[in-house]
């Protein structure tokens, strides 16, 4: 839970991070990395799941790998994704509010 108010860079940042998973398709995207077992998926598995072509999934994993939400790596032909859980971690402090104080009314 937050604690502080964000400053301006703190801000920008998780901004950034909230940006990229506003596409459904990168939102998706995530979900599917993050549901792997072993914690890492090849793009080759990713692209059968979804109707859009091979170079737009490229694209979507571009911006969650810009935003710092995923990492990868080449191996080969393939490139595998991960899920960074520092940065996920960033984004799910924000938005938990498990601890916070319940108005007055509410």
């Amino acid at each position: 839970m937050v604690t502080e108010a964000l400053d301006e860079e703190q801000a920008v940042e998780l901004a950034t991070g909230f940006k990229a998973l506003g596409d459904p398709v990168r939102l998706r995207l995530l979900s599917l990395i993050a549901a792997r077992q072993g914690g890492e998926v090849c793009v080759c598995d990713l692209t059968a799941a979804f109707t859009v072509s091979g170079p737009t999934i490229s694209h979507h994993l571009k911006v969650l790998r810009e935003a710092g939400l995923i990492d990868s790596q080449r191996r080969g032909t393939w490139v595998y994704y991960w899920i960074l859980p520092t940065r996920m971690a960033a984004l799910s402090r924000l938005l938990d509010s498990s601890g916070a104080a319940t108005p007055a009314g509410a």
